[in-house]
């Protein structure tokens, strides 16, 4: 080869070489006004006008970018901030190009298309579920919105499970709330959610209470500046009025939030249960028909405020009350009867239930972010104070052979409690990839209930004590993170401190517990392409006996079917496995995930007979469960007007266990499916169709016969999308009904629950927002 050739293929090779080579465009987009970052911004890389390539900020605002050699822009767009492209660079080494988006301050008429965060978006350790303008819970309840989650269920008497499974811990702002228990979560409006979290296997950051995992439901705030808000209006059949507004005042120093909300509503529904019992060779029946009106009227108020120190210090305050009344009036009718099914005795009972609550959360919090990038430290107070006073006015009277006098009871109790949470987390990166979470956490909580009853003027002993329960925790956890090209990982380790006290008045039980355990975690991710994710999880959890698990003294509406519960229950333990695959090819999202639980020192409601044929419900500890299962959800966007979303979840389970001398095993396998779509016809109509189902399942002692339901809702837009009408129908099918049965040797039981029927909602929402200059901006995502 000539020199002259041998000079041009040196050069030829080595520009090739050079054009070849990949550079790196990292940086941080954050708001220009707070200096905070701002996750999921979209991120394009731009050249000679013409997109290379586009990905989406993290959820610390970070983006990054791969590309050869070459003159390059960076543009940032992301819902009400003003789109930004940066200059013209020069791409020949590894660059950092940090972005400040402001806030848009163009008119609403202005505004043709408004961004909306994904319905889902998936992190290292949990699903987020963005409830943004859903159609079905408009007007509804916390009940609606996380039944309207795939994987989540809300059973008829408030129950939430996840995946199958009622073992779950559900947290409000992160945080335990009462309002979790004993369907508390329907006083909480869904207007003032902003997102769920689900989180099937948590990292040590959480908390490890839950076995089944944990549901975190996240309230508004404002995100816009100056004076935004919004009136929603609501009524229903039956009968259901809602009322909320929402207003909010944004500067540069203070973000001013305030939410003011009030529902009432009538729900009818009844019970029907028939009873075979066998006594000494004899055989008697018992058919049971309940009818039932329940109404519940709801006040809520939530205020609170971030002060900006600067730009590396934030403290926010707030304050939530909840005051709730629930009335309930049912009416028993007991028709006995013998082997031959001839009418024996007829007892009538009826009982009206009066129960006002008032709950308050008192909640300061600090962060504070450095200099280094991603470092950060936050701190958070809350102390909660509630009660409630249940009283039951009960009459009684057999009407068949004989008309007998009329029995008066009445049972009251007052229920009062005092919780403190403090908790602290830092972050640190400790390198490019790399860092390091650690934290504190203690839960102290004092639960006083006060139960007596009065039978024809006359105390019952039996049925009055006054309990005390106490429960302080106290945890810490650590946990290191890292990335190796492809491979991220997380690796956790958390320990619990729980002392828990119960005892009565009467000194007939005086329980003490005391441990400590450590919950390890691990979380493994290997980005396989730029679309798909592979994650594979390990985590151990532990589940507390709740309060209303360990109280033995229950109210008596139904003597013949009590539900108590057990001071002597210890907590149970499980390990947790799931692997995940996350993949995004076009516009079809899909989500298969395998799972594997074993639990130890399992609990469940045994069901036991007294000598008089009543029936009493007890959460023992049993044995073990192993439980496996695979979940499949995936969404489907065919066109930008269509959303089209499956969620599957099948399960299989292994019960064992003894309990006074009795074996209880149980194998059996069930499924769990949701299908939702979404049209929305810009300036013309929206609608939202969902349908549920949920297959049998048979438990240690019961069989839970198949349930489906569904919900249908439209909405239109007007006034340039300054006011929404919608109407939906819940329960359209008039299906949500629990049948179940239990059959033994000696008795067989057989129900019929209906809680509610078909309603439908008229909602009408109004937005506004304003501020001292302009008028008429865009409206708030609150």
């Amino acid at each position: 080869m000539k020199p002259f050739q041998l000079l041009l293929a040196l050069f030829f090779g080595f520009a090739s070489f050079a054009q070849s080579t990949e550079f790196t465009i990292k940086g941080k987009v954050i708001d220009a006004a707070t200096k905070q970052p701002l996750p999921y911004v979209t991120v394009i890389l731009l050249s000679s006008s013409q997109k290379v390539k586009e990905t989406a900020a993290d959820e610390n605002g970070n983006y990054v970018f791969k590309n050869i050699s070459g003159n390059y822009q960076v543009k940032a767009a992301f819902l009400s901030y003003k789109t930004f492209t940066t200059e013209t660079f020069k791409l020949n080494q590894d660059l950092v190009q940090n972005i400040s988006l402001e806030e848009e301050m163009n008119q609403l008429e202005e505004v043709n298309v408004v961004a909306e965060k994904s319905a889902v978006e998936l992190k290292l350790d949990k699903k987020v579920f963005n409830v943004g303008k859903d159609i079905l819970s408009r007007g509804g309840s916390a009940n609606d919105i996380l039944n309207n989650v795939p994987s989540v269920n809300v059973d008829v008497a408030g129950v939430v499970s996840l995946r199958g499974n009622s073992g779950v811990t559900v947290l409000i702002n992160g945080k335990p709330s009462i309002l979790a228990a004993n369907n508390g979560l329907s006083q909480i409006s869904a207007a003032n959610i902003e997102k769920v979290e689900v989180i099937t296997n948590p990292s040590a950051a959480y908390e490890a209470q839950g076995g089944g995992g944990i549901i975190n439901i996240i309230l508004k705030k404002n995100s816009l500046k100056g004076f935004n808000g919004s009136l929603q209006a609501g009524i229903g059949h039956p009968e259901n009025y809602n009322m909320n507004a929402n207003v909010s005042y944004k500067t540069e120093k203070i973000n001013l939030f305030g939410n003011l909300g009030y529902r009432e509503l009538n729900i009818y529904g009844y019970n029907k249960q028939f009873q075979r019992n066998v006594n000494n060779g004899v055989t008697s029946f018992l058919n049971q028909y309940d009818d039932n009106k329940r109404s519940n009227a709801t006040t809520n108020i939530y205020i609170g405020g971030d002060y900006y120190i600067n730009d590396k210090n934030t403290l926010t305050g707030s304050y939530y009350r909840s005051k709730n009344t629930n009335r309930e009036n049912i009416q028993y009718n007991y028709n006995y009867s013998d082997v031959n099914n001839a009418a024996d005795s007829i007892i009538s009972r009826s009982q009206k239930y009066v129960e006002p609550q008032i709950y308050n959360v008192l909640e300061l919090n600090y962060a504070k972010t450095f200099d280094k990038k991603d470092k950060k430290w936050t701190s958070s107070l809350q102390y909660v104070f509630w009660n409630d006073n249940e009283n039951q006015y009960i009459d009684q009277q057999r009407t068949f052979p004989d008309q007998s006098p009329v029995s008066n009871l009445y049972t009251n109790d007052i229920e009062s409690s005092n919780d403190i949470f403090i908790k602290s987390d830092f972050v640190n990166p400790i390198s490019e990839n790399s860092k390091i979470e650690m934290g504190i956490r203690s839960d102290l909580r004092a639960i006083r209930s006060d139960y007596y009853t009065i039978l024809d003027e006359v105390l019952q002993n039996q049925f009055t004590n006054k309990l005390k329960y106490d429960e302080n925790l106290y945890s810490a956890y650590f946990q290191f993170g890292s990335k190796i090209k492809r491979f991220n990982y997380l690796l956790g380790l958390r320990s619990e401190l729980s002392d828990i006290k119960i005892s009565d008045r009467k000194n007939t039980f005086n329980n003490s517990k005391n441990y400590i355990n450590l919950f390890p975690t691990v979380h493994l991710v290997y980005n396989l392409t730029s679309k798909t994710d592979l994650q594979l999880s390990y985590s151990k959890r532990i589940n507390r006996p709740r309060f209303w698990q360990l109280n033995p003294f229950s109210g008596l509406s139904d003597l013949r079917n009590l539900t108590v519960g057990n001071p002597d229950l210890n907590p149970m333990y499980t390990d947790s496995f799931e692997f995940t695959v996350l993949a995004k090819p076009g516009k079809f999202s899909i989500n298969p995930s395998i799972y594997y639980k074993h639990t130890t020192n399992f609990f469940e409601y045994i069901v036991e007979r007294t000598d008089n044929n009543y029936f009493i419900n007890t959460p023992v500890n049993l044995g073990t469960e192993n439980r496996y299962g695979a979940e499949v959800a995936a969404t489907y966007n065919p066109t930008n007007w269509l959303r089209l979303s499956l969620d599957f979840n099948y399960y299989h389970f292994k019960q064992e266990g003894e309990y006074k001398g009795v074996q209880y095993n149980s194998e059996n396998q069930t499924w769990l499916s949701s299908f939702r779509s979404v049209i929305k016809f810009p300036k013309i109509i929206s609608g939202d169709f969902s349908f549920r189902y949920r297959g049998k399942n048979q438990g240690v002692q019961t069989l839970t016969e198949a349930q489906y339901s569904a919900n249908l809702g439209l909405s239109k837009d007007f006034l340039q999308e300054k006011m929404s009408v919608t109407v939906n129908v819940n329960n359209l099918f008039d299906s949500q009904i629990r049948k179940s049965q239990t059959k033994t040797a000696s008795y067989d039981l057989e129900s019929e629950f209906k809680p509610q029927g078909r309603y439908i909602n008229l909602t009408v929402i109004y937005r506004f927002n304003r501020n001292k200059t302009e008028a008429d901006r865009l409206p708030s995502s609150m």
